[in-house]
């Protein structure tokens, strides 16, 4: 796994989320769309550096966190802001999609329209 995606668990979950954009990824390593989807993780975590983080978490570790937010097929992709969730998608998804997702939660649209 890239050093750019970080490594969540229950206990450094909230933490990682309390503050500006994070996209995680709900995974599982049993799972094939999830080993595909990491490449496509790390590619987004390159692309978005500085303006949010990129992070995974094993379902398989954490079942509470999953359950938590209500993930019953993975990969899950959840995009928080501030510890809250804005956005979120089921199944294997491309990085345009992502870095979309990303930027419209950390507010770069809304810097566009008011300029």
């Amino acid at each position: 796994m890239s050093d750019k995606l970080k490594a969540l668990n229950t206990e450094n979950f909230q933490q990682a989320i309390s503050d500006g954009v994070t996209l995680v990824d709900f995974w599982a390593p049993w799972c094939g769309p999830c080993k595909m989807q990491t490449p496509i993780l790390e590619q987004v975590a390159e692309q978005v550096d500085g303006q949010a983080t990129v992070a995974k978490l094993n379902v398989d570790n954490a079942p509470q966190v999953a359950g938590q937010f209500g993930v019953q097929s993975i990969p899950t992709l959840i995009v928080f802001r501030d510890g809250e969730r804005v956005e979120q998608f089921v199944g294997l998804q491309q990085a345009d999609t992502l870095v979309d997702a990303i930027e419209s939660a950390s507010g770069a649209e809304d810097l566009e329209e008011s300029a």
